[in-house]
């Protein structure tokens, strides 16, 4: 988009701008609204409205003697290039660090024995044929329904179709139950029966309609040199993660800051409804041209933007008098509670080596958790010298639940499977239990159609824009690409925008 150069009303007049949401999402917004503003010489004043003490909504990172624990996200995917280049604008590119290579690999529990994922398997099928013919993850008759994939024809419905259905079908039962689901259930905490495929891994659907088989699509790929070079590497997946040396804090840290210099950030300001605020158009008729924010302490500020950077249930009831429609669409959309507990221990009281990345678990085994994240083997510096520190995730759309547990319990359940399963004994040296209560949108099959209705209704109201994880995706890219396509709408289309 091209920008137009600002009038000297536009310099004398700042358009005032509100973000409500003060997660990741909420605070890239509002940077992005600054950031654009003073590129096109325009003044912007932002609020960023949160409703808790703190922003950063399950982010932040935290000490604990010379242990780093992060509470929410404690990395990043590179290939997808919003993150990366968010912290390149801020000035954090050189913070950056990558994975540690020695470790690059997940385990997957099979019999109640960790086991390596087969190199080159990628989320929903496998590069090569030859780990998996070799692991001990399928049965014989496991690894020859795999096989036959190349031979299964086609889905010829359009529509959106379960990733649990699409795995079955193409792959079969075990490949479904014993990898793809707790791989998957890793990223997304929900069921794969319920789960779309469109919305979440559209790449496999198209590798289906082009070629009629995913292990043919991974093959042709494998020919390319990119592929074929992070094919051919074990856990190139794992390598494409990276994280800020000191965590994920100093990303919120440095957005904050950015904000706070050219706007306000505001705490404990929960937002309670948004409406039209109206005026005269000049021939005796009221126009929505600015939006009136209401607080819960019963003040009113208007601003000339909003976007709604919260949960997708939250927006619904903020806009519930000015879009029913649209907010029951919102409130339709549903959300997975989650806890991990972080914990660390001596090396030495470990019996497991802890030679990957981490350990996911397939729900057929029974298990009381979802997956353990070994994170002193992904990032340096997260544990002190022979130390390892771990997080165990619990609950999820699957097993609902053990959220009802108090953080004692889910600390005793956590440490109960880590000695069944990794040996581990002792005294644990901390243990914090982070929850993340309905945090987690679940992308259900109609999603992608739930969510263009969602937009196409949003569009109907000039100079508010939405923006989250409910939408195009729930990792921390996503959110900041989402954040900052609002931006630019509400820029856009708030009176007097022009991009």
């Amino acid at each position: 988009m091209s920008s137009v150069p600002a009038t000297a009303e536009s310099n004398s007049v700042p358009r005032r701008f509100a973000v409500v949401g003060g997660g990741i999402t909420g605070l890239a917004a509002a940077h992005r609204i600054i950031e654009l503003a003073t590129e096109r010489g325009e003044r912007a004043d932002v609020v960023l409205f949160e409703a808790s003490s703190r922003t950063g909504g399950v982010f932040g990172t935290m000490r604990m003697g010379e242990y780093l624990i992060e509470t929410g996200a404690d990395s990043f995917i590179t290939n997808k290039p919003w993150g990366v280049d968010l912290c390149r604008r801020l000035g954090l590119e050189s913070r950056l660090i990558p994975t540690d290579g020695r470790y690059r690999r997940s385990l997957v529990l099979r019999k109640g024995k960790p086991v390596p994922v087969p190199d080159g398997f990628m989320l929903l099928a496998p590069a090569r044929m030859g780990p998996i013919m070799r692991s001990n993850i399928f049965s014989p008759w496991g690894k020859i329904r795999l096989a036959m994939e190349r031979f299964i024809p086609r889905r010829r419905d359009p529509g959106d179709e379960s990733l649990g259905s699409f795995v079955r079908r193409r792959f079969g039962r075990e490949a479904l139950h014993r990898l793809v689901q707790p791989l998957v259930g890793g990223i997304y905490t929900s069921d794969p029966w319920k789960l779309s495929l469109e919305a979440t891994m559209p790449r496999f659907l198209e590798m289906e309609r082009r070629h009629g088989s995913l292990i043919k699509a991974m093959q042709v790929q494998a020919d390319e040199p990119r592929h074929e070079q992070e094919s051919q590497a074990a856990g190139a997946r794992y390598g494409l993660f990276t994280t800020l040396a000191n965590g994920m804090s100093e990303l919120l840290d440095a957005l904050e800051q950015r904000i706070a210099a050219h706007g306000a950030v505001r705490r404990n300001a929960a937002v309670i409804s948004i409406r039209p605020a109206h005026e005269s158009n000049g021939a005796g008729a009221n126009i929505p041209s600015r939006w009136d924010i209401t607080l819960a302490d019963g003040t009113h500020e208007t601003f000339d933007g909003v976007v709604l950077a919260t949960r997708a249930p939250i927006v619904a009831e903020l806009i519930r008098g000015l879009d029913a429609p649209l907010a029951t669409l919102l409130a339709n959309i549903e959300y997975a509670s989650s806890a991990i507990v972080v914990t660390g221990h001596k090396l030495a009281d470990i019996a497991h080596p802890l030679d990957a990345f981490g350990l996911v678990i397939p729900y057929a085994e029974r298990r009381k958790i979802l997956a353990v994240s070994f994170t002193s083997r992904k990032f340096p510096n997260r544990a002190p010298e022979g130390h390892a520190q771990l997080r165990t995730f619990v609950g999820g759309a699957m097993q609902p639940e053990l959220m009802h547990r108090s953080d004692d319990q889910l600390i005793e359940l956590a440490l109960k499977e880590l000695r069944s399963i990794l040996g581990v004994r002792g005294k644990e040296d901390f243990a914090v239990v982070c929850r993340y209560v309905n945090a987690m949108p679940q992308y259900y099959v109609g999603h992608v159609d739930r969510i263009r209705e969602i937009e196409m209704r949003a569009a109907q109201h000039a100079g508010l824009a939405l923006a989250g994880n409910a939408y195009h995706g729930v990792g921390v890219p996503d959110c900041i690409h989402s954040a900052e396509q609002a931006a630019e709408r509400v820029l856009m289309t708030a009176q007097g925008g022009s991009l």
